[in-house]
């Protein structure tokens, strides 16, 4: 079976983004700037390398996901190439009720699926049949609803080393977990890795 791994980054309060839906709090905020430490790089593009499929929201999807990494890959001087490249060539899921590959998002819908049936039959689907594991970057709707099914089995959490008081969070109910490691890295950032507990 397939595992569906989350990666987010994250308030040391549980946010993952502010109010109204900000970033720039982060201390990198997936810019041209990749200022985390080298090995944190490492530990990111490690992990996105061994997954074969990405899962994204459709407000992801039509914010320009698709557009931004394929740009990023376009230039193999970028620090961000090696993971962008494997990002641009992966298989993309978009969890959404309202868009049809008729509807027009950035960077297209080359290598995309439309998953708008039952999303836990959608994901209990892809664990079974899919090539390889795959990694979920969504907003705080789809993350909690993937989490509130029990639905991802790894978690990564890039804690960011502020408290915002308030935001959007993407756990909203008891949720228990088995600690794996926990790295401290230069930059500031801790990454927690936890599996879910069965």
């Amino acid at each position: 079976m397939n595992k569906l791994i989350l990666e987010t980054q994250i308030s040391i309060d549980g946010y993952i983004a502010d109010e109204n839906g900000g970033t720039g709090w982060m201390v990198w905020n997936w810019g041209s700037d990749w200022n985390w430490d080298k090995d944190l790089q490492a530990y990111h593009t490690s992990l996105h390398k061994s997954v074969t499929s990405i899962l994204i929201s459709s407000q992801m999807a039509q914010e320009g996901f698709n557009a931004h990494w394929k740009q990023v890959a376009q230039d193999p001087t970028d620090t961000r190439f090696e993971f962008s490249n494997h990002i641009a060539n992966s298989k993309k899921f978009v969890v959404t009720r309202t868009l049809t590959t008729e509807t027009e998002i950035p960077g297209g819908w080359q290598n995309v699926t439309i998953l708008k049936d039952n999303l836990e039959d959608d994901i209990s689907n892809l664990k079974s049949h899919n090539n390889g594991n795959i990694i979920v970057y969504g907003g705080a709707t789809l993350v909690s609803s993937l989490i509130n099914s029990n639905l991802i089995d790894e978690f990564h959490l890039i804690i960011n080393p502020i408290a915002l008081g308030q935001g959007l969070p993407i756990f909203k109910k008891l949720t228990n977990l088995k600690m794996v490691n926990s790295i401290p890295f230069e930059c500031g950032i801790i990454v927690n890795h936890y599996k879910t507990e069965i």
